[in-house]
């Protein structure tokens, strides 16, 4: 046993939270990689790196959590159970310079209706180092203000297509035909530079149909094939960034379900955006991908 660590001290934690936003929203803000990317670091002081992420029964999610003149903490979770929009259970283990600080089990549940939705999760933690129990109460409590946060300005759209993942994937993610549909109806694109990869970027302006242009710059964070991509919005070549944005892909009765997610940068941009119709444009953008997919 180290210096730091006391025999194993055990307790169960329940943290509620209720989100103005819908139950679905929610859900995508506490699964998304992208969304809980956004909402991971309780404070401003601490930086959460995310090293791997894979949201399904089986997967696992690793990150650092980073502060300044500290050693790195290193938390592996691992999902049990997802029941979307309803329930999810993974378990937890938090180490530090190799050596293991804590460990927890963490069930969400979710319930809602309409434009409102509640979130109670439990953590039932068997804490090896003695400050850990302290720091789970104000890591999830800060980190579920800022997931409340976060979900009332996330805009998430949905999209059955009935085309092969691997067509609606080849069609989103080519440096040729992205341009071609991208937008909404009646907008065209004039593609500056475009390197679909991790890293890479595309900078390009969108033109109305009445001629007006609207610069665009969006900044690749994460490509899976045929699963998922990350990306940051700028409002114009290394401008500001608005929203942090996902494109999820899953196979669904033959077809594929294409779920477009964007987290704002602030509510005002998420209410600007809901004012000038970026939901029903957005489905439009959708709508043009499933054309050029199933046509023909």
């Amino acid at each position: 046993m180290t210096p730091q660590q006391q025999p194993g001290r055990f307790a169960t934690l329940t943290f509620a939270r209720d989100v103005a936003a819908p139950l679905s929203t929610l859900w995508q803000a506490w699964t998304a990689p992208a969304a809980r990317a956004v909402w991971a670091a309780p404070t401003p002081s601490v930086t959460v790196a995310f090293l791997e992420a894979d949201t399904r029964v089986g997967g696992r999610e690793v990150s650092l959590c980073k502060v300044a003149g500290q050693p790195d903490m290193r938390c592996e979770c691992g999902w049990l159970a997802l029941e979307p929009a309803a329930r999810s259970v993974n378990y937890e283990v938090v180490s530090a310079a190799g050596v293991t600080q804590s460990a927890a089990l963490v069930t969400a549940a979710f319930s809602g209706a309409g434009a409102g939705s509640r979130l109670v999760v439990t953590v039932q933690l068997s804490a090896l180092a003695a400050e850990m129990e302290d720091g789970y109460r104000q890591g999830f409590d800060a980190g579920l203000s800022n997931l409340a946060g976060a979900a009332e300005r996330t805009m998430v759209l949905e999209r059955v297509i009935k085309a092969p993942r691997s067509a609606v994937w080849g069609a989103w993610m080519n440096p040729q035909s992205l341009p071609q549909w991208w937008g909404p109806d009646g907008f065209s694109c004039r593609t500056q530079r475009i390197d679909l990869r991790q890293g890479g970027e595309w900078v390009f302006d969108m033109i109305a149909p009445d001629g007006t242009v609207f610069p665009n710059h969006h900044v690749y964070v994460e490509v899976r094939p045929e699963e998922r991509i990350a990306y940051g919005l700028l409002w114009g070549e290394n401008g500001p960034k608005h929203a942090d944005a996902w494109a999820a892909f899953d196979e669904q009765d033959g077809g594929t379900k294409v779920t477009l997610g964007m987290v704002f940068s602030t509510a005002a941009e998420y209410q600007a955006a809901k004012g000038f119709g970026a939901e029903e444009l957005g489905q439009q953008t959708l709508g043009k991908l499933e054309r050029r997919v199933t046509s023909g």
